[in-house]
């Protein structure tokens, strides 16, 4: 008996639609030249953690039902006594998505929870790193659907970053904008 594979839509669309496109304008060679999504990057940093521990747990549960994967603490790198904090203290929490989830994560992110932000006109296309990567960051976690609004004690934000192989600003943009992200404003071609 034969099983039939499951595929996010958005990684059927990046074959069937977004390689011949960004191949078309950048004029790759091959497909295996063409860029694409490696990896999103999920980090929350936890306001109050060194105090209340179970802050930490409350974020590693919310990442952990926003994304479908178990989120992980981030400790602290070194000591700063005027924050009374320890090296090793966990301060936040973070999660790497690759593959399916990541395609479906995008998915959920930008065609739920982006339009649900308020006054939402768009994503600012200023946030490139200059090697192909996009931090986008979100100031509430409510606006993604799983998150109950009754059961949030706090409003967090989260930092969501795209890792791609890219190897410029544009052909990241490029990537990202042909996979649906919103970005506000028309990039001009004399940059």
């Amino acid at each position: 008996m034969s099983t039939v594979k499951y595929t996010p839509r958005l990684a059927d669309k990046y074959t069937k639609e977004v390689i011949p496109a960004l191949s078309k304008k950048f004029g790759y060679k091959s497909v295996m030249q063409t860029p694409k999504l490696e990896k999103i990057c999920i980090n929350r940093g936890v306001n109050g953690a060194v105090n209340d521990k179970k802050l930490v747990d409350i974020a590693i549960d919310e990442l952990t039902t926003i994304t479908g994967q178990k989120a992980v603490p981030t400790l602290s790198k070194k000591d700063i006594s005027n924050f009374k904090l320890r090296k090793g203290m966990p301060i936040g929490a973070r999660v790497t998505l690759r593959g399916e989830k990541m395609f479906e994560f995008l998915d959920r992110l930008v065609s739920v929870a982006l339009p649900r932000v308020r006054d939402f006109k768009g994503i600012s296309d200023k946030a490139f790193d200059g090697r192909g990567n996009y931090t986008l960051g979100v100031t509430e976690q409510i606006i993604f659907p799983e998150i109950d609004i009754d059961k949030v004690n706090k409003i967090t934000g989260l930092d969501i970053t795209f890792v791609t192989s890219a190897n410029s600003n544009e052909e990241a943009y490029e990537l990202l904008k042909e996979l649906g992200m919103p970005f506000k404003n028309i990039k001009k071609d004399n940059n």
